[in-house]
């Protein structure tokens, strides 16, 4: 089929929304979101083999490991491994007190009941609602008018309401309640608005701190470009009443390729709270990459490859994959001169007991990873002499003078040519070769 000549005469474009004094652009995020993990639950569901109970758990202690204080574990009324997973999780006493289990429910009384059997018992937990709320939901997929969705998000936040209400008499689980719109970005503004206000006053006690509401606006589909996802999130946070009683939480989906991107903006835009996927795992096209501890990083990438059953992509922004290597000349200098002189402002920042800021190219320090300096600089047929030498002067503690070095960059290229690959041992085998020297193991692992 040839290409369309004009593809605005069959697809129409996103709606733009007016807004002439956007704030976002003007702020600087200072802090970090409140980072929920959904890989069990929405990375889970976009697995094409789901991952078994066993994996599950193993999943949540690296979750739990990286830091997460909310986890969303499951759809416990989808199937009753979800349930006997959520339940196991809480009976076996594999919940930290300081963590909220998040589980998610349609709008439908039956599932709701199921949802909360399944997280009685625990320390806390987050009840997640969801209805569509946008014109192609409403009007092909369930018939509904704007009145009738508003009437269903009402009727069935009071069902959550009851019977959160009813299992902490019971087994004093501290509930919290999250309602996402779904089809946010697809939602005429003024209509979302609506509904979260309508939702906010059928629960009734959104209050301060643990007692807020979470309002999650799902990029269910991305239908736009980032800065578009931003102007909806300002909108929606300057006008939703008492927002100091709500978390704002965002839900990215990455069809366009800008999940981040999506994110980042939203916060400036006045969020408060993300939703994703380690590595951007997810339903459909994945969703953000909600970094975390990541100080030892290989194990995480071990659980994450194995469970998940998916390759690692070498694009996901993490110190050791494609994206943040230096394989040509210009940036290998460059960090071999960054290391060195942050090394000298270290040094100072110690003698006067300042702080020793990273400033230097990569912006994340492989160490904070752990991870090795040979996990950002690599070599290969476009790499440098400095980039060489700094290999060289790590691993067998010699400075080669100028000459040296424009000697045996070419003894390394030539290698490069014929063999397409350079690591370490490779340069330091060839140094030895070159100049006679006596080997050693210098077998130095990337992470």
């Amino acid at each position: 089929m040839p290409m369309l000549a004009d593809p605005s005469q069959k697809y129409k474009p996103y709606t733009p929304l007016d807004v002439p004094d956007r704030q976002w652009p003007s702020k600087v995020t200072m802090s970090p979101p409140i980072w929920l993990s959904t890989d069990l639950r929405d990375g889970n569901q976009a697995l094409a083999n789901p991952m078994t109970v066993p994996q599950k758990t193993i999943f949540f202690q690296t979750l739990l490991k990286c830091g997460f204080k909310e986890i969303e574990v499951a759809y416990p009324a989808a199937s009753d491994t979800d349930f006997n997973f959520v339940k196991g999780l809480i009976e076996q006493g594999q919940v930290p007190d300081d963590v909220w289990l998040q589980v998610l429910t349609p709008a439908r009384e039956d599932l709701i009941k199921r949802t909360v059997d399944a997280v009685a018992g625990a320390k806390r937990a987050i009840i997640h609602m969801y209805n569509a709320t946008s014109c192609t939901f409403r009007e092909v997929v369930f018939r509904n008018s704007k009145e009738e969705t508003v009437a269903l998000a009402i009727k069935h936040t009071k069902i959550v309401r009851q019977l959160t209400e009813q299992c902490t008499a019971k087994y004093g689980t501290q509930f919290r309640y999250e309602y996402s719109p779904e089809t946010f970005s697809q939602t005429e503004p003024a209509f979302a608005l609506e509904v979260c206000e309508a939702v906010k006053a059928a629960w009734g006690k959104a209050g301060l701190g643990d007692e807020r509401i979470i309002f999650n606006l799902p990029a269910t589909v991305e239908i736009g470009p980032p800065n578009h996802y931003a102007d909806l999130v300002e909108h929606f946070c300057r006008h939703i009443s008492e927002r100091e009683k709500i978390i704002i939480s965002l839900h990215p989906h990455n069809d366009r390729g800008t999940g981040i991107a999506a994110a980042e903006l939203g916060m400036l835009a006045g969020a408060d709270r993300v939703e994703g996927c380690l590595f951007g795992n997810g339903e459909r096209t994945g969703n953000v990459d909600p970094r975390v501890d990541f100080s030892d990083i290989q194990p995480v990438i071990e659980v994450v490859t194995q469970c998940n059953d998916l390759p690692y992509t070498p694009d996901t922004h993490t110190p050791e994959t494609l994206c943040s290597l230096h394989f040509p000349a210009r940036t290998r200098t460059l960090s071999k001169k960054g290391f060195e002189a942050q090394r000298v402002r270290h040094a100072k920042a110690a003698r006067e007991g300042t702080l020793q800021y990273w400033t230097s190219v990569p912006p994340d320090r492989p160490a904070d990873l752990g991870c090795n300096y040979e996990a950002v600089i690599r070599v290969n047929a476009q790499s440098g002499k400095g980039g060489i030498a700094y290999i060289v002067q790590q691993h067998l503690q010699l400075d080669m003078p100028r000459k040296m070095q424009v000697a045996f960059y070419q003894v390394i290229q030539a290698i490069a040519d014929r063999s397409a690959r350079n690591d370490t041992e490779d340069i330091t085998a060839a140094f030895r070769n070159t100049y006679t020297m006596a080997a050693r193991s210098t077998r130095a692992g990337l992470c």
